[in-house]
């Protein structure tokens, strides 16, 4: 009986899903681990390390009951039966598979840690996003320890989207967990579908092979994506022939077969998982000499770069074929509403994109801070960040951004940009006064009314 989980890592997937899970397990104690002291203390205050809408509702409630943050990762280690591995494992920059294939180095050194410091059986659970048949090495580096002690790994993966993570949790559409298949690993999966079961019913509860598991999160962030740069592909063909993509997503989108969900067009998709586990899908399929269904899967992130460049591009051309010493203001930052989440957000190309065209850039997002803007760009290490401190700048507010700018950029779909006094904005920007509505989420008619001209992706 499980008395006792531990998680190592204390980011976007291990804080919240510890904090629903201490929520539905009061029996059960909790431990959240991690080696960034800055984010431990954040997750012990009263402003959390991460914006999630109903999370820090949920955290009040079971922080310091059974729910516990500490960087104590040794002794969170020794206490736990159960311990859940929720590190990142972003795209390699180096070495083989560079640019593809996912950095397992923090997912290694997990392992080896709980080889090292396990002082009784422990069942060892992947929640982290990984590819196929990483749970066997993380077995063989358990086993290696010469400890005596016996470990079972399980894939748990997630499938939360950022912005709705605790409802996600709260009622999961499913849950997969996968493992062995022998006598001892069945076992071990009935302890984590009992852990999951306190809240989420039995038929919901989806268990397999470890490598069945640990693939089906990869292709269903695939799939997901997939349609994302479908409709975006589609997009550009309506602007081109006058058609409407909203009309066009809605007709396909009422056929049973297709369905209507992630058919909305945009600027692009972002986020830490799409992208990174796409990519990891093309490193794979060329892994196992699958080459043409490797280049399929790479069409999807290169239709996302294209439709993020092309966003880019007609700012460029719309502004006179030059935005040289002019400024645009971007509403959004976040790669998506109700997140502070950065990650290969949009805005963070579409940015670089403008400032190579000597453009002065004024940001405004109600929950992304300037330090993470400014890493944001200097990861991408295309110019010194003095000259990106220079031309880049996180305004106070939607109207502070918009004062005196010859084009806006919605990036951001935040609803605060539906309801903001628009001709207040229009009679403070430079004429013309544009909008680049990169979210489809603005009333374009409205906005011609007052003056603006109004770009929207996939209209024709």
């Amino acid at each position: 009986m499980i008395k006792t989980i531990t998680c190592i890592g204390a980011g976007y997937v291990g804080g919240p899903t510890m904090a629903v899970m201490a929520l539905k397990n009061p029996q059960i104690t909790f431990h959240v681990v991690d080696i960034n002291q800055k984010r431990i203390d954040a997750w012990k205050s009263d402003k959390l390390p991460i914006y999630e809408p109903g999370l820090t509702e949920v955290v009040e409630q079971v922080r310091g009951k059974n729910l516990h943050f500490s960087t104590d990762v040794t002794a969170a280690i020794k206490a736990a039966d159960m311990i859940f591995i929720s590190v990142n494992t972003p795209t390699k920059k180096y070495g083989v598979g560079k640019g593809r294939a996912a950095d397992l180095r923090y997912i290694e050194l997990c392992a080896r840690q709980i080889a090292e410091e396990a002082n009784s059986n422990k069942i060892v659970v992947e929640k982290s996003t990984l590819p196929v048949r990483t749970a066997q090495s993380i077995q063989k580096i358990l086993e290696s320890s010469g400890s005596g002690y016996t470990f079972q790994v399980l894939s748990n993966p997630e499938f939360l989207a950022e912005g709705t993570a605790i409802e996600d949790l709260m009622h999961a559409d499913r849950v997969l967990i996968g493992g062995p298949q022998d006598e001892a690993g069945k076992a071990a999966i009935e302890e984590l579908v009992n852990v999951y079961n306190a809240w989420i019913p039995r038929e919901r509860i989806i268990t397999t092979n470890v490598w069945s598991s640990e693939l089906s999160k990869l292709t269903a962030n695939a799939f997901l994506a997939q349609r994302i740069s479908s409709i975006n592909a589609i997009s550009a063909l309506c602007e081109a022939s006058g058609a409407d993509v909203e009309e066009v997503a809605h007709a396909i989108g009422t056929d049973s077969r297709i369905g209507p969900k992630f058919l909305k067009s945009s600027v692009g998709f972002g986020g830490s998982c799409f992208q990174k586990d796409i990519l990891n899908l093309v490193y794979l399929c060329d892994f196992f000499g699958l080459n043409d269904v490797a280049r399929y899967w790479e069409a999807v992130v290169s239709m996302n770069d294209y439709q993020k460049h092309r966003f880019g591009s007609k700012i460029i051309t719309t502004l006179f074929n030059t935005v040289a010493g002019k400024k645009i203001a971007f509403l959004g930052w976040a790669f998506k509403k109700d997140t502070n989440d950065t990650r290969e957000s949009a805005s963070i190309y579409v940015a670089d994109q403008l400032l190579d065209d000597q453009a002065h850039i004024s940001v405004y997002d109600p929950q992304v801070p300037e330090t993470q803007m400014y890493a944001d760009m200097e990861e991408l290490e295309t110019r010194p960040m003095d000259d990106n401190k220079a031309r880049l700048t996180l305004a106070s507010d939607a109207y502070e951004a918009c004062k005196d700018a010859h084009a806006i950029a919605i990036l951001t779909e935040w609803d605060e940009f539906k309801t903001l006094d628009w001709q207040r904005i229009y009679d403070n920007m430079k004429k013309p006064a544009f909008v680049f509505d990169g979210r489809l989420i603005l009333d374009a008619p409205k906005l011609e009314k007052i003056g603006f001209e109004v770009y929207r992706i996939g209209k024709g």
